[in-house]
C-alpha cells in the first residue's frame, strides 16, 4: 500500500514539475524581448527561467544530501557497510563541488550591463562554473547509471 502511495505522489510531483517547466520555457521563448533594437536581444522572462533552474537544482542538491544522510543513519545499525556507502555518496558530492569550483574560470565577462556587474566577480564566476560543471558531471553519471542498469537487466535474463 505504501509503495502505491509513494509512486502516485512521485508521479504527481514529476507531472507538476514538468508542467511548470513547460510553462516557464514557453514564457521564456515566446514572451518577447526587452529591447528589440538591441544587438544582443534579452528575453523578458530570463530571470524567471534562471530562478526556476536555480530552484530545481537547489531542491535536487538538498534532496541528495538529506536522503544520503537519512540512508546513512537508517542503515547504520543493520548494515554498516551499506551505511558507509551512502555516506560516501554525500562526501563524493562535496568533493565534486570542490573540484569543479577549483577548475572554474574567474575571468570577468566583457560587455556586462550595470545590473549584472555586481555578479561579475571572481567568486561568483567560479561558483557559476562550479554549478554548471557539477550539472554536467551529474547528468553524465545519470546517463551512465541508466545504461549500466539496462545492461545489467539484459545480461541477467
Amino acid at each position: 500500500m505504501a509503495i502505491t502511495k509513494i509512486r502516485k505522489m512521485s508521479s504527481w510531483i514529476l507531472t507538476g514539475v514538468i508542467v511548470i517547466s513547460v510553462i516557464v520555457f514557453a514564457m521564456f521563448y515566446f514572451g518577447g524581448v526587452v529591447d528589440p533594437a538591441a544587438e544582443n536581444k534579452e528575453p523578458v522572462n530570463t530571470s524567471l527561467l534562471l530562478y526556476w533552474c536555480y530552484a530545481l537544482f537547489g531542491v535536487t542538491m538538498i534532496c541528495l544530501i538529506l536522503f544520503g544522510i537519512m540512508q546513512f543513519f537508517s542503515s547504520l545499525k543493520t548494515k554498516p557497510k551499506a551505511a558507509l556507502g551512502s555516506l560516501v555518496v554525500v562526501v563524493a558530492f562535496f568533493v565534486l563541488l570542490g573540484i569543479t569550483y577549483a577548475i572554474g574560470d574567474s575571468t570577468p565577462l566583457p560587455g556586462i550591463n550595470v545590473d549584472s556587474a555586481q555578479f561579475n566577480t571572481p567568486g561568483w564566476l567560479k561558483i557559476s562554473d562550479m554549478w554548471i560543471y557539477s550539472t554536467y558531471v551529474l547528468l553524465g553519471l545519470s546517463i551512465l547509471a541508466m545504461i549500466a542498469g539496462s545492461l545489467k537487466k539484459i545480461l541477467n535474463k
